[in-house]
This record gives structure tokens, C-alpha cells and sequence, in this order.
């Protein structure tokens, strides 16, 4: 049984006419006879009586016609509904950023921000999971419309997103800061460069984490080698800094990630500013997306940095 054969039964029981019934229903009336008697072989009664002059309903057509109006009625308002949620998705945004700055950026700034001026945004919570890479890949495909990440000139994947195809804002900046666990006296457990007898534990990231490039450039560059051995690499800085806490190691991490541990002296420095290392907060976008949302929320985003509204980040 067809939804469009109830529509027909329920035209020819509106006109009583099987002629002017067809054309409403902008067919023929052969084709709308056919489909009439299909409904009552499915029944398996007569819906209609033919022998009456206009046409009538038999006692079955009377209930079938009530059972037809309703299913017809919830039909179109399911696929009214059903359109209007797809409008919905397909204005909303979707949203990737790493672990790090969802808990330090998203959740304290941008969402606000965005419910603020009436733009839906929703996080692709398996971002939060995600690899270097895979960010890079998922705005180019469109299966996300923003991406919020570090950047630094040496994270080679991050360049893919630097043609003409992208644009970016510059959010804000942040700082990479080597920090340790504290001993039973609250003091630093390691501390940089180290000595070659007696290397420092590491806790490091893995090859496919924005922060490992940018971390071996700046060890690299160091008058004075440290003397590191890798105990543990991750992808994620929480994991790093969860690592660090159990007293594993030292490791470099955002230090908006661990302001108030170091303020609380739960962490420490592991070294001083010459191991710190700069980094920009970048939102990337495809220029040719349209979506309304992501055109309004871009201009919001751009005046209010043009004005020197830079975001203060979550310590935590």
C-alpha cells in the first residue's frame, strides 16, 4: 500500500466523483480507478459503492476513511518536521579542536560566545580524539565547517590549510612551558637540561600531534643538550599532563593547561624561559563554504579581535 493511494481514496471520497477526483489528484481517471481497487484487494473489502449516484462509501470505506485521513496527516507532518530539522543541520555549524582547547577555548569563549549572537554550533566530539592530520583532512572534505587548532611554522600538515582555498584568524597566542611533579618538599622532581650520567625522564608527544615537531625544533636549537629519555608519547597534552602529574616525568604542555597546578605548586617549571615555546591559536574555514551561519559567526569573530577582544582562556 502506497501513501498516494490513500490521498486518491481520500480525494474521491472528498468529490464523490471518480472524473473530477483523477483531476485533482492530477491523474488519470483509470489510473485512479486501478489504484482504488488495489486499496480494496490490500482491504480485501469495498471501499467504494459504484451502484450510487454520486458515489458513496460503504460502512468500510467510512472507517478506512478515517484511518486514511490520519495516516495522511501524520505523514505530512513528519515530513514537515523532517525538512525543518534538515534545514536546521544543514545551518548548523560543526565544529573540530583538540582536547586542549575545547576545556581551555571552546567551552569558555566561543560557545558563549556564538549562543550570544543566536549561531547554533555543534562540536564533532570525536575531534577531540583526533590526530594532526586528521583535522586538516576533515575541513578539506567538508565533514566539518571550523577547525581550531595550534599552529606553529613548523608543523609541516598545518600548511596543507595555507592556498587560497582557507582562510584563518589568529584567536590568540599560547605557551608551551616544560613542567614537572614536586616532591614531598614541594620542590621541582626535574629539572632542565639534566646531566648525561643521569638523563630526565620524558613524557613526549607521538609523531602525529601538533606539538612534536615544535618541541624537537626548539631541543634542537638548545646551546646545551638536555638529557632526555622517553618513558611515554601521546597525542593529547591532558594525557601529557596526566602522565606528569604521577610524577613519570617531565613534559611540555600548554600552559594555560596547567596554570593553576603551577600556581598551587601541584606542578612545577622544569625549566626556565629559554625551554618555553610560542604558539598561535588559529581557526581555519574553507572560503567557499556559504553556510549563513559560518559567514555570520566569522564576521562576529573577526570584529571582535579587530577591536582587541582577544579571549581570555580557561585556566583549567
Amino acid at each position: 500500500m502506497e501513501l498516494r493511494w490513500l490521498e486518491d481514496f481520500i480525494a474521491l471520497a472528498k468529490t464523490r466523483h471518480f472524473s473530477r477526483a483523477a483531476d485533482d489528484r492530477n491523474v488519470t481517471q483509470p489510473t485512479l480507478s486501478r489504484r482504488i481497487k488495489l486499496l480494496e484487494d490490500e482491504m480485501g473489502v469495498t471501499l467504494i459503492d459504484r451502484n450510487s449516484l454520486p458515489l458513496s462509501l460503504t460502512p468500510a470505506g467510512e472507517v478506512f476513511l478515517a484511518g486514511a485521513e490520519q495516516i495522511s496527516r501524520i505523514a505530512r507532518e513528519t515530513k514537515a518536521r523532517c525538512g525543518e530539522i534538515r534545514e536546521q543541520e544543514a545551518n548548523q555549524l560543526i565544529f573540530a579542536t583538540t582536547q586542549t582547547l575545547y576545556l581551555s577555548l571552546y567551552k569558555s569563549w566561543l560557545l558563549p560566545l556564538s549562543g550570544e549572537h543566536g549561531i547554533d554550533i555543534d562540536l564533532n566530539l570525536k575531534s577531540t580524539a583526533w590526530v594532526g592530520t586528521d583535522f586538516v583532512n576533515a575541513l578539506a572534505q567538508g565533514e566539518c565547517d571550523l577547525v581550531l587548532c595550534f599552529w606553529h611554522p613548523v608543523i609541516d600538515f598545518i600548511h596543507t590549510l595555507d592556498d587560497d582555498r582557507y582562510e584563518h584568524l589568529v584567536i590568540g597566542n599560547e605557551m608551551l612551558v616544560p613542567v614537572t611533579a614536586v616532591d614531598d618538599a614541594g620542590m621541582p622532581m626535574y629539572q632542565l637540561p639534566g646531566e648525561r650520567k643521569d638523563p630526565l625522564p620524558y613524557i613526549g608527544y607521538n609523531d602525529r600531534s601538533f606539538l612534536r615537531p615544535v618541541i624537537q625544533q626548539m631541543l634542537s636549537q638548545q646551546l646545551e643538550q638536555p638529557q632526555l629519555v622517553t618513558m611515554n608519547e601521546n597525542v593529547h597534552s591532558v594525557s601529557v599532563k596526566a602522565m606528569i602529574k604521577e610524577g613519570f616525568g617531565l613534559g611540555w604542555v600548554p600552559q594555560r593547561l596547567v596554570a593553576d597546578n603551577l600556581k598551587y605548586n601541584r606542578l612545577a617549571l622544569a625549566g626556565d624561559e629559554q625551554w618555553n615555546i610560542p604558539l598561535q591559536i588559529r581557526l581555519y574555514r574553507l572560503r567557499d563554504n556559504t553556510n549563513s551561519q559560518l559567514l555570520a559567526l566569522w564576521t562576529v569573530l573577526a570584529d571582535t579581535l579587530s577591536r582587541g577582544q582577544i579571549p581570555a582562556l580557561s585556566t583549567e
